[in-house]
C-alpha cells in the first residue's frame, strides 16, 4: 500500500501544494514548526534520502532552491533552514524551515496548529513569491 506522502502525490489526499515536476513534489507541512514550512519530497517512493538516486539526490536540491528563496522573502527569518531526519514518515523528505536559529528546526517543540485560511495564505503568499523570484 502506498504511504502517505506517496497518496498526496497521487491527490488521493489533499494537500496545499507548491510545487511540483516529474521528479519532485512541495507542498506545506501541516504539523509546521513555523509559518512557510515546506516539504518537498521526490516522487519516488524510497524510505532513506541516502538511498535515492544519485542523480535525483543533486537534483533535489536544486528543485528545493527557488523554494527555499521563497520562503526567505515571504516570512520574517534569518534564513530558510533544511532538515532531513526521516523517522517519522517512510518516503525521504527534507523540511524547508524559515529560521533565526538553530533551535527553530527543534522537531520536539510544539507545533504550529494553522487554520484551513491560514495555509491557504500561506500557499497563496509563497507561490507568488516563486512566480515572482525578483
Amino acid at each position: 500500500m502506498p504511504g502517505i506522502f506517496a497518496r498526496i502525490i497521487a491527490g488521493e489526499i489533499p494537500a496545499y501544494k507548491i510545487a511540483e515536476d516529474e521528479s519532485f513534489f512541495a507542498f506545506l507541512d501541516i504539523f509546521p514548526l513555523k509559518q512557510g514550512h515546506v516539504l518537498v519530497v521526490p516522487k519516488t517512493e524510497v524510505d532513506k534520502v541516502f538511498d535515492v538516486e544519485d542523480e535525483l539526490l543533486a537534483k533535489w536540491l536544486i528543485f528545493a532552491k527557488p523554494i527555499a528563496k521563497a520562503i526567505e522573502r515571504s516570512f520574517p527569518c534569518n534564513r530558510c533552514g533544511i532538515s532531513v531526519i526521516g523517522l517519522e514518515v517512510p518516503h525521504a523528505h527534507m523540511h524547508l524551515v524559515p529560521i533565526d536559529s538553530a533551535d527553530d528546526l527543534n522537531f520536539t517543540r510544539p507545533k504550529l496548529k494553522l487554520t484551513p485560511a491560514e495555509f491557504e495564505e500561506t500557499q497563496r503568499v509563497l507561490l507568488l513569491a516563486i512566480n515572482n523570484p525578483g
